[in-house]
């Protein structure tokens, strides 16, 4: 796995506009959720925007909203759940054909457009207006939680096994993470999302615990940031040498 040399990410002299950069991320996130629902076919995107508006619907509800058949309705559907989108209970009541009531899944209703990213940092805005270092007591408050569990994790693992185990921590936390062993011994972590980039852009607290939690859960090596979003390269990624004498494998 080849990483590029830092100054290929950025030229170091020149500040982002933090609070330009951030309003961008919370565009392109909301962005990236309504293009995602408007890519489906009308007709399903539809059904699950009456899914969202209704909470439940049945077949032949949501056949004559979306204007089509039974028949065509229950196509649409049969591809809809088995994307993982939606899912149904049966509900029978006297003879007949039972009813299928239909709801999205939490899949499905991630499509719709949030803004969690703005929420948060205006909720962080106001807590450092009142106490500035309010903020950076949270951020240490969390680091401590999630080291705490990663060392848990991490007990008795031989250090291979630690660099594998939090690279599947990262990925469980949004980061879609994952790790190279290089040739010359070194690990490669990446981080090939970052699950709090619109607050990352302007409180660099966020960044900055993100390497402090690495470190110290992983004593036993240097850790260093060799590519940062925030520096504009596409990824976060860090080189992990462990020291000499730390156990690399299981007995």
């Amino acid at each position: 796995m080849t990483i590029p040399d830092t100054p290929h990410f950025a030229q170091p002299d020149a500040a982002p506009d933090v609070e330009s950069a951030s309003l961008d991320v919370e565009r392109a996130e909301r962005t990236g959720q309504e293009f995602a629902i408007r890519a489906l076919p009308e007709t399903r995107r539809l059904m699950l925007e009456i899914l969202k508006r209704d909470g439940i619907a049945d077949t032949e509800r949501l056949a004559q909203l979306t204007q089509i058949t039974t028949s065509g309705a229950r196509q649409h559907l049969v591809a809809l759940e088995t994307a993982g989108l939606i899912a149904h209970e049966v509900e029978r009541a006297g003879p007949g054909r039972p009813r299928h009531n239909y709801r999205l899944t939490p899949k499905g209703d991630a499509l719709f457009p949030r803004d969690y990213g703005a929420l948060t940092n205006e909720l962080l805005a106001y807590i450092e207006d009142e106490d500035p270092s309010m903020v950076e007591r949270l951020f240490a408050r969390r680091g401590q939680r999630r080291l705490d569990q990663a060392l848990a994790r991490t007990a008795g693992c031989s250090f291979s096994d630690k660099v594998r185990a939090v690279a599947q921590i990262l990925d469980d936390d949004g980061y879609l993470a994952d790790f190279q062993v290089e040739a010359d011994g070194s690990f490669v972590i990446t981080e090939h999302n970052c699950a709090v980039l619109t607050v990352a852009q302007r409180y660099q607290h966020a960044c900055s615990s993100e390497l402090d939690f690495l470190q110290r859960a992983l004593p036993e090596a240097e850790v260093t940031r060799i590519a940062h979003r925030i520096n504009g390269a596409h990824v976060c990624a860090y080189r992990i040498v462990p020291h000499a004498g730390s156990r690399l494998s299981a007995d």
